[in-house]
């Protein structure tokens, strides 16, 4: 059986993209993990609102700048080229983000 290879792609390309909300795209999932690319352009966490995840999240801002403000735990000024891992059952929320941030997620099954 011949394999596919599908074309390259750009985590970079966001022309196509609706830039009044943010984009999240599973670019390869399993029963282990799911990763993802965010575009933000500008977005942030609506008022009230916490992330409360069940899984631990790394995550990578490709480029642009954002801020995560976490419960319990000091705020995170985040640059391109900066990640951290986001404990599973850590709330937190995005306050700002840049109108270029570019996000790698990746939750995934803990072994602890």
């Amino acid at each position: 059986m011949p394999h596919s290879l599908q074309p390259a792609q750009s985590l970079y390309r966001v022309d196509r993209l609706d830039r009044s909300e943010e984009h999240v795209e599973t670019l390869l999932e399993t029963k282990a993990f799911r990763l993802e690319r965010l575009v933000s352009f500008g977005s942030v966490s609506p008022p009230g609102f916490w992330y409360d995840q069940k899984r631990p999240e790394w995550v990578l801002l490709a480029s642009g700048t954002a801020t995560l403000s976490f419960e319990g735990a000091p705020s995170q000024r985040l640059q391109a080229g900066d990640h951290l891992l986001i404990p599973a059952g850590l709330r937190h929320r995005v306050e700002s983000t840049s109108n270029d941030a570019v996000w790698v997620a990746l939750h995934f099954e803990s072994n602890s």
